[in-house]
């Protein structure tokens, strides 16, 4: 079968590896030292939401496992729902508590894939910012367990592609770059990336 499928041009789809995303902290350094981008604090995960009960108390339960720490000053996670119908969680931390957002974009995505919901899973995304006031998310692509940048003109719904090309090259070392440019989806709207 491995000699039809390299005859016919057909690969095995890329597995979903969220351990990925633990890379994100050491791309963060990355990132600050060329070129200055700054994490925000914000980071988010969306998904297709579907209709029942089994749903529902997942997205619950992942809400009450965000939202635990709120008694000791933490900010509760933000639900919300795009023009596309796409359900998006949105964590807030301090800029200096990277890796604690990614523990909670982790806890999400693997909360959802536990109970069976890994297919509703599209990306998360940690967002970053400059002095010129950029925005950059790091969107990983849950179905490929790749990242690309997605740099949002300010102000604009308009993206700067050769800051994205310098920066998927950037990070080559960091993160498994999704190499598929026609992949490289912009995400406008989610939560966190806005001005």
């Amino acid at each position: 079968m491995g000699f039809l499928n390299a005859l016919f041009g057909r690969t095995k789809p890329v597995k979903p590896d969220l351990d990925q995303l633990f890379g994100v902290p050491s791309a963060a350094l990355t990132l600050q030292a060329a070129t200055g981008f700054l994490p925000t604090g914000l980071g988010s995960v969306c998904f297709a939401a579907v209709e029942g009960g089994a749903f529902a108390e997942v997205q619950s339960q992942v809400r009450a496992l965000l939202d635990a720490d709120t008694e000791r000053g933490g900010i509760p996670v933000e639900a919300s729902r795009d023009d596309y119908g796409y359900s998006w969680l949105l964590a807030r931390h301090t800029p200096d508590e990277l890796p604690d957002l990614v523990n909670d974009l982790h806890a999400v995505n693997s909360e959802l894939e536990a109970n069976g919901f890994g297919p509703q899973l599209l990306c998360s995304i940690v967002a970053f910012r400059d002095a010129e006031g950029r925005s950059l998310g790091l969107v990983y692509l849950y179905k490929r367990g790749t990242f690309y940048p997605m740099c949002k003109l300010p102000g604009q719904e308009k993206r700067n592609n050769a800051l994205e090309i310098e920066i998927s090259n950037l990070l080559r070392n960091d993160l498994r770059i999704e190499s598929d440019l026609s992949r490289w989806f912009p995400v406008w709207g989610a939560p966190g990336l806005e001005d």
